[in-house]
């Protein structure tokens, strides 16, 4: 898979200091969440992202030559327990949620930090305390909608339903007890 990442960006990732983070974009519905591993607020694209330092990790990002599902989970901890009911009560399921990685070069974000994982947010499972919160909320790839089954019938009826002039599946009620002859003439 080819890469597109900015001649900053790369000349930064080859340089003798590298100073990477990872930044997350997570699109509640009460409003859009930007974090990312470091301390104090960076801008990336016009948004802020607020520094989490060590309380938050991002897991392995998987990437393999066949097409599957490969998920990845943000992990938030050390959120003191007051702020446990907004994470309750958030509308987060199928949610647009964006993982980058970035650098930075003198405290300062190298142009365009790089997309590394994009998927919907799908489940938080909460650890609760005695005085803090820890939140993991995993998120899956797009790809995970391949694993779901179908529920069309095609018939000429259903066909008929998303394209009103479609004739295509009128006829095949009657071949499901027609005799066909393979290979030899027919009598």
């Amino acid at each position: 898979m080819s890469r597109s990442v900015t001649t900053a960006f790369n000349t930064q990732l080859t340089s003798s200091v590298l100073e990477p983070f990872l930044a997350v974009n997570m699109q509640f519905r009460n409003g859009a969440v930007y974090l990312w591993t470091g301390f104090g607020d960076i801008t990336i694209d016009g948004d802020t992202y607020t520094g989490s330092g060590t309380l938050m990790t991002v897991s392995p990002v998987k990437e393999t030559a066949n097409v599957t599902a490969n998920g990845a989970s943000v992990v938030l901890s050390g959120i003191p327990s007051s702020t446990l009911s907004v994470a309750l009560n958030e509308d987060y399921q199928n949610r647009s949620c964006t993982i980058y990685m970035g650098c930075l070069s003198s405290g300062a974000v190298v142009a365009d930090p790089y997309p590394i994982f994009s998927g919907l947010m799908d489940v938080m499972s909460i650890d609760e305390g005695t005085e803090t919160v820890s939140i993991n909320l995993s998120v899956e790839s797009r790809l995970i909608d391949l694993e779901k089954p179908s529920n069309k019938r095609y018939t000429s009826e259903e066909q008929k339903a998303i394209y009103p002039d479609d004739l295509g599946l009128d006829f095949v009620v009657d071949l499901q007890d027609m005799p066909i002859a393979w290979g030899r003439k027919s009598t």
